[in-house]
């Protein structure tokens, strides 16, 4: 799968469609987040790196397959926070999900990124989710009861770079 893929980081006016359409079809997003997902390109696309957004995309065939969004966090030395990583549904469960963090933790690195924040629901939808930031060796390092709704609450991953 890996010979298959070509990666780039610039953001295209088609890429707002391509994530609408990739992270529709995860099943794991409401309209509302999916919405955002797409704001997050369009605000790129104006703003450039103004925005705090940069993304990675995984391409099949010219088709987005996959990709992460990431930034730095205001007011931080050197925290990121990985705001989205979303892998097609079609093609979930053959790597292309672990080739996209370590190349988004490159770039964050390359970046001057020390820290990788990360966070999610604590619904049971979102246990492979939970499972894969472990396997990524992230660290749970916060919960909060309750966060997006009740019963719904929100884990914290971080990932601290090692300085080469």
């Amino acid at each position: 799968m890996n010979d298959e893929l070509t990666f780039r980081q610039d953001t295209r006016a088609t890429d707002a469609q391509s994530i609408r359409e990739l992270t529709a079809s995860t099943g794991f997003f409401t309209n509302a987040e999916i919405d955002v997902a797409v704001e997050l390109v369009e605000e790129r696309l104006q703003k450039g790196e103004s925005s705090g957004y940069y993304f990675l995309f995984a391409e099949r065939e010219g088709r987005v397959v996959g990709y992460t969004c990431f930034g730095p966090i205001p007011c931080t030395l050197s925290s990121y926070d990985l705001y989205w990583i979303a892998v097609h549904h079609d093609l979930r469960g053959k790597g292309i999900g672990k080739i996209l963090m370590q190349k988004s933790e490159d770039a964050i690195g390359k970046m001057g990124g020390q820290r990788i924040y990360i966070e999610t629901s604590s619904r049971q939808q979102y246990d492979s989710t939970r499972r894969f930031y472990l396997a990524c060796a992230y660290e749970e390092a916060a919960f909060f009861a309750d966060f997006y709704a009740p019963g719904d609450g929100k884990v914290v991953y971080l990932k601290t770079l090692s300085m080469g």
